[in-house]
């Protein structure tokens, strides 16, 4: 069974995702996160789910689209994957991190 991650990068942009949406609806920021956090249990039995990223063109880092959030992850082996960032879909990726085949994170 493969191993999630969550890297330090996607853990604060979840909790700023919360914060943002806690501002109009502490309930909704409460479900929005968790419907993001618990996305990727599909990846445990799946690691391929998630297409991949078109700004990267990489077999190894993909995406699975939640809602209007990208969810962005790294195949890092047969039993690791992490996830390297959470954004909304109306934002460029490459204006919020850069991404490294041999580290995931530059």
């Amino acid at each position: 069974m493969v191993e999630i991650i969550w890297t330090d990068n996607a853990i604060q942009d979840l909790s700023e995702i919360g914060e943002y949406i806690g501002n109009d609806s502490p309930k909704y920021a409460e479900l929005t996160v968790s419907t993001l956090f618990d996305a990727p249990l599909i990846l445990t039995d799946h690691p391929k789910a998630g297409k991949i990223v078109p700004e990267f063109n990489s077999q190894s880092i993909r995406e699975l689209i939640c809602g209007n959030y990208r969810i962005v992850y790294r195949i890092v082996s047969y039993n690791q994957i992490d996830i390297l960032t959470v954004h909304n879909c109306s934002r460029l990726i490459r204006n919020v991190i850069s991404f490294d085949e041999d580290n995931g994170i530059d």
